[in-house]
């Protein structure tokens, strides 16, 4: 037996009379009430037996499923909560989206270090993985975007020492309890619980483990039940599958799934999932592309579903093997069965698709390129790409507005923008990108090379080069590449498609040792002055940091800078230039070490602090006012707070015109202007979510069971900045400048009180100085400046046509030595001029059916040009890749236009004398 085979002894399975048996297949351990049970069920160990017969007594359709698993876990005392978005990174730091209910709770309930929402609860949560991209479709089950039926129990060891040390206690229910559960609820729908197996599955993730059952009925799995129960510990008496060894823990916690897609496809037996909860969508896509099979055909296609269990890309070693096979057994070529089912797989993966894009947009996920952003971007451009190879014409943005409409969205209008905007940008990368891959298409052709899977990846991430693309490109150049079933999978990954690393951060052993520091602004945020005992002083290098027992000084953090001020004690007066906080205890930085032990005076630099304190405000009426006018898909995607000037970073999917600028400054203005009062409050974490959403969290994730939100107006955002008492005290808020930092993200500099009338004050002085200098009054400077520039683009292109004028003159008059290349002539001449001479000459020449080659020495160097015509067999790269050589430098271009040059003027009538033989020899090879 291993070391987890006793988890599995439940009570339960005595009570009802299970047996526990080796499937001879998979060779998994599994519980049956059928004695006689053989396989444990789960293919490819055996088959699909619902399509056609479903399992259930009823039909649901998505809705009643979702519905009946609620209202049940209700019925047994769970407390039902509403969902949470699907952008995790909304309420934690360590993931994108949400890929399981319990990415709900983590980490801070898991931990134990907040409460539940409720205990026990039951929850029907959204989720996408983007890791089942490329089995979408293909399989007849997988769906990247699905809803995890879910029913929690947080439970902590009754024998610990301080129970209070977690935020639940005592045991709720455990492992007996979770499977009775799942036994009554199968039998509420009419399921034969005979024909139920519940497969032994150790579960690993984050760094927690237990025992874990998976439950299959009728060949399919539809429920996952996780006991979290443990730890990892280098010492643990158990060693699991990912080969590390853990412990139990001081909280447990049940972590089931129940999956309302394939519940519902069990209980109407379709041919795939998709018929099931996509019914509207996919017959108006079979439609819409043309898509229809004969009696004949939708049988085999019926009977191939069946069998589609034996298909995933991340275990079937070979998809098409696979497919033979499954073809073979239907007896019918493979490449018969793909035609019928290629397209079908397509629009499954559209609607699937859609779905995805639905919830990502609706829940505010903006297109970018980092981050869910790219993840948004990468299911768009893959949708579109599939759209297009079926047949489908309505536009995509049509498309997912027929899912989010169904998933009942109020931002439809945004979402669509949102896909029209990025299906442009789309366009307009492919039409770049295309150059790219047939250039490394032959690039690698020449070498007789495949293209590497890095490359056709950087061809993605950087210009949205769908693979299948590369593939036809490449043979078209000769060129060959190979992309894996999974690729869209391996680059979901590439960017957080799943967990996101955790970065460890040394800890200082002195603090952690100290208590934590009082924080006085909370309390008295306009006061500057205040009284401390120094607790410790800890040497740094090229300093100190002081701790006191309480403090008005604010530490550096979301955004807003660090106070300064002076620490003052009966013996010494240090300066404080950095205030930072770990683990709670709050550091002041000064350059001379003062008492430990001593009662000190603390004092802020006021003027400073009130800025700042404008300022912060100022940023969140920014935001209010940015969401307002741009739309409620307007978060935060970063923020910094100055005494001068903060900035705002908002995702975003247009450039912010001057127009919207304006608006968002009359908004937040008004929001002044009404001089409400800003205030604070520290609810509990679960009641703020519940009442404001976690648009909350616009400058990180809090910890603790209560949050500290501040009230600006209509705007509520957890916050612990310090801020003015009244928004009239911010004076002004005035826009600087916009700018796109990243795709999908704009940055909006501002200026508030004081610091928004020196910034007005600057731009007022450039414009009278520039009315100064154009001898106009500061009106008049817009239209004169206009006809300025106009007036010197009028002179440059009389300027550029006077050049032309001139080279063309020179190529007439034969100035230079000629040279007979075979049925052309060469012109070399030395030219002292500007490269814009230098380039014309060599133009009118080769327009004259000439080669040029032209030198100059003007500035301290050499350069030259050189043009080819049309059909003469020379390259001008590589003509001056030679003569740049001789004057020690470098240069090249394509075969009919190049320069270059180097250091060496005194080389280059050498060189120029060597041209002629550089091109006859150029022209023999």
């Amino acid at each position: 037996m291993s070391e987890l085979d006793e988890e599995y002894q439940l009570a339960y399975f005595e009570e009802e009379g299970f047996t526990r048996h080796e499937c001879p297949s998979c060779g998994d351990h599994f519980w049956s009430r059928d004695p006689d049970r053989e396989t444990c069920g789960e293919p490819p160990c055996a088959q699909y037996t619902f399509i056609g017969d479903p399992g259930f007594d009823e039909e649901y359709t998505l809705e009643e499923m979702r519905e009946a698993f609620l209202s049940f876990f209700e019925d047994h005392d769970h407390e039902r909560i509403e969902p949470y978005p699907v952008a995790a990174n909304r309420w934690r730091d360590d993931v994108l989206l949400t890929q399981a209910s319990i990415y709900d709770f983590q980490p801070l309930v898991t931990s134990g270090q907040t409460p539940p929402p409720a205990n026990p609860l039951c929850i029907s949560q959204p989720c996408i993985r983007m890791q089942d991209i490329d089995n979408v479709g293909k399989t007849g089950r997988h769906t990247m975007a699905f809803e995890m039926m879910a029913h929690h129990a947080f439970n902590a060891r009754e024998d610990l020492e301080d129970p209070e040390q977690y935020a639940y206690e005592g045991e709720v229910y455990w492992k007996d309890e979770t499977v009775r559960y799942c036994d009554q609820f199968f039998e509420s729908m009419g399921a034969d619980i005979d024909d139920i197996t519940y497969i032994e599955d150790p579960w690993v993730g984050g760094g927690n483990a237990g025992p874990a059952i998976e439950v299959i009925y009728r060949g399919a799995e539809l429920a996952t039940l996780v006991f979290m129960s443990m730890e990892q510990d280098p010492d643990g008496e158990y060693e699991m599958k990912d080969g590390n060894r853990y412990s139990p823990m001081d909280t447990y916690i049940v972590d089931t799934g129940y999956g309302l897609e394939r519940w519902t496809w069990m209980s109407q037996g379709t041919p795939t999932v998709y018929e099931a909860v996509y019914p509207e969508m996919t017959a108006f896509l079979k439609e819409n592309a043309g898509v229809e099979l004969s009696d004949e055909d939708a049988e085999l296609v019926h009977e191939a579903a069946k069998l589609a269990g034996n298909l995933d890309i991340d275990e079937a070693e070979d998809m098409m093997a696979a497919r033979a096979d499954i073809a073979a057994e239907l007896g019918v070529e493979r490449a018969y069965l793909e035609e019928l089912m290629e397209p079908l797989e397509t629009i499954y993966a559209v609607a699937d698709h859609c779905r995805t894009l639905a919830y990502m947009l609706g829940d505010g996920i903006v297109p970018s390129s980092a981050g869910s952003g790219y993840l948004a971007r990468l299911v768009l451009r893959r949708t579109k790409r599939l759209v297009d190879d079926v047949g489908v014409d309505a536009p995509l943005d049509e498309l997912v507005d027929m899912q989010a409409e169904r998933l009942g969205y109020q931002n439809r209008d945004t979402v669509r923008d949102m896909v029209r905007t990025e299906m442009e940008k789309y366009r307009e990368t492919l039409e770049r990108g295309g150059r790219r891959v047939r250039q490394l298409a032959d690039e690698y052709a020449e070498r007789d090379e495949p293209i590497p899977l890095e490359e056709v990846v950087e061809l993605y991430d950087s210009h949205g080069i769908q693979p299948d693309m590369v593939e036809e490109i490449a043979e078209e150049r000769g060129a060959s590449v190979t992309i894996p079933d999974d690729f869209y999978g391996q680059v979901a990954a590439r960017h957080g498609g799943g967990d996101l690393a955790q970065v460890e951060t040394e800890r200082d052993e002195r603090v952690a040792d100290l208590p934590e520091t009082e924080r006085l602004f909370y309390d008295d945020p306009d006061g500057t002055e205040f009284e401390a005992v120094v607790i410790d002083v800890l040497d740094r290098e090229g300093g100190y940091d002081v701790v006191l027992d309480q403090t008005m000084f604010y530490p550096e953090g979301g955004g807003q800078p660090a106070d300064h001020g002076t620490l003052s004690s009966d013996d010494a007066s240090v300066d404080v230039t950095d205030t930072q906080s770990e683990d709670g205890v709050v550091l002041h930085r000064v350059e001379e070490p003062i008492g430990k032990g001593d009662f000190v005076t603390g004092r802020i630099d006021t003027a400073r602090r009130r800025r700042l304190m404008a300022h912060h405000t100022a940023t969140h009426v920014v935001g209010y006012a940015a969401r307002q006018v741009l739309g409620t898909h307007i978060r935060q995607a970063g923020a910094q707070k100055g005494t001068d000037s903060s900035r705002i970073d908002v995702q975003h999917y247009e450039r912010i015109s001057r127009e919207d600028v304006k608006a968002i400054e009359r908004v937040a203005n008004q929001v002044v202007t009404e001089n409400t009062n800003v205030t604070q409050e520290w609810p509990d974490r679960h009641e703020a979510e519940s009442q404001h959403g976690f648009d909350l969290y616009q400058g990180g994730i809090p910890p603790g069971t209560n949050i500290r939100l501040i009230h600006v107006g209509d705007d509520v955002q957890a916050c612990a900045g310090t801020h003015v008492t009244r928004t009239g005290d911010i004076g002004t808020i005035k826009i600087l400048s916009t700018e796109r930092i990243q795709d999908g993200v704009e940055r909006i500099t501002f200026a508030a009180g004081e610091a928004a009338i020196e910034a007005t004050q600057r731009t007022e002085d450039a414009l009278y100085d520039a009315a100064d200098a154009l001898d106009v009054s500061p009106a008049e400077v817009p239209d004169t400046a206009e006809r300025f520039f106009e007036e010197w683009k009028a002179r440059g292109k009389e300027i550029e046509d006077l050049t032309a004028d001139l080279a063309e003159a020179r190529a007439a008059a034969s100035e230079g030595t000629e040279v007979e290349l075979g049925d052309v002539t060469a012109v070399v001449q030395r030219l002292d001029g500007d490269t814009d001479e230098l380039r014309a000459t060599a133009h009118a020449l080769a327009d004259d059916d000439k080669v040029a080659v032209v030198g100059s020495g003007v500035g301290g160097s050499a350069q030259f040009v050189v043009a080819v015509p049309d059909g003469v067999a020379v390259n001008a790269g590589e003509v001056v890749g030679e003569l740049a050589g001789r004057v020690g430098g470098g240069g090249g271009g394509p075969p009919d236009f190049a320069q270059g040059g180097g250091p060496d003027v005194d080389a280059l009538d050498d060189a120029l004398e060597a041209a002629p033989a550089i091109l006859e020899q150029k022209l023999d090879a």
